[in-house]
């Protein structure tokens, strides 16, 4: 075989070779629709940034450390760890571009807060929303936690984890189904606000099985505007609390306590709530800030399933 011949027959193998490997490389690549589109995200990321602390919340339980979070948000403490390591890259409203970009991420992950930015992240890397679905809150967060089980390949632990929050919502439905109609208001600077199913605290009500003592309440992301006599009006049986203003460290109230001053009133006081000791503060990190993570759904779950035992 003469050198020409040889020449051809290596460029041959090379070619050949290179086609082979293709569609190795080619099936290291998933497309993962989200809430503002698709994106062809790459298999078990190696340098993430979260922007989303129900991502966060749930990458943690996986077992999936995150390169880059954002800053300036006082975290539940079982997030503690997972905050421990990552660089700062911003916030949850702004990200701080020069950090983004230093990281090198294989993926960005944004929702609700972040998802303005989609557009100037995806410029640095695969970027995917997964903004929940207020209408279809729980539904819509379990889809998250399929979607980052599939591109982690942690979709065993995250059919396991969802197995037994099912479970417990089930057992919550059945107690909820006794316990007469309830009210779930967020406090914050002395002001309060109503949510109801369809809201962005509306699974209480449309997946957890409680009774609303308002069927009226309007959508909307910052609820509707209330007041004390308002809710003696509608007089429910049970008050669920979201201190705001505890979520997201407002000076003064670091261990809820505003709340539960605004509503030590003599109207509120009247409520049969009130009266049987059926006002429930809830995790306000939990519902406020994390939402749709695995640990926070569970949490949440939880709080009420014992509320209800009582």
């Amino acid at each position: 075989m003469n050198s020409v011949t040889l020449q051809k027959a290596i460029a041959l193998v090379c070619l050949l070779a290179g086609m082979m490997a293709a569609p190795a490389a080619y099936a290291q690549h998933i497309d993962v629709k989200h809430a503002q589109g698709t994106t062809s995200v790459p298999l078990k990321p190696k340098t993430v940034i979260v922007f989303d602390l129900a991502a966060l919340d749930t990458l943690d339980l996986l077992g999936v450390k995150a390169a880059g979070i954002p800053g300036g948000v006082p975290l539940p403490a079982y997030l503690a760890k997972a905050a421990t390591g990552p660089e700062k890259v911003g916030t949850l409203f702004e990200p701080d571009y020069e950090a983004v970009n230093a990281l090198q991420p294989d993926l960005i992950i944004i929702a609700g807060r972040s998802a303005p930015k989609y557009a100037a992240l995806s410029k640095i890397a695969p970027t995917i929303d997964l903004t929940v679905d207020g209408a279809r809150y729980l539904a819509s967060a379990q889809d998250n936690v399929r979607t980052l089980g599939r591109i982690f390949d942690k979709e065993k632990e995250a059919t396991a984890a969802l197995a037994k929050l099912d479970t417990s919502i089930a057992a919550l439905k059945a107690k909820a189904a006794r316990q007469g109609k309830a009210l779930l208001i967020l406090t914050t600077g002395g002001k309060m606000s109503t949510y109801g199913a369809g809201s962005r605290f509306g699974l209480a009500f449309s997946d957890f099985g409680v009774a609303q003592a308002d069927e009226d309440i309007k959508v909307g992301v910052h609820g509707q505007p209330t007041s004390f006599e308002y809710i003696l009006q509608k007089n429910p049986d049970w008050l669920f609390v979201i201190d705001r203003d505890q979520a997201i460290g407002r000076e003064g109230d670091a261990d809820g306590s505003a709340a539960r001053k605004l509503l030590d009133n003599e109207i509120v006081g009247r409520t049969t709530a009130w009266q049987k000791k059926q006002v429930v503060y809830l995790d306000a990190g939990s519902w406020y800030l994390v939402g749709g993570g695995l640990t926070s759904l569970q949490n949440s779950v939880d709080q009420l399933d014992r509320a209800f035992s009582k």
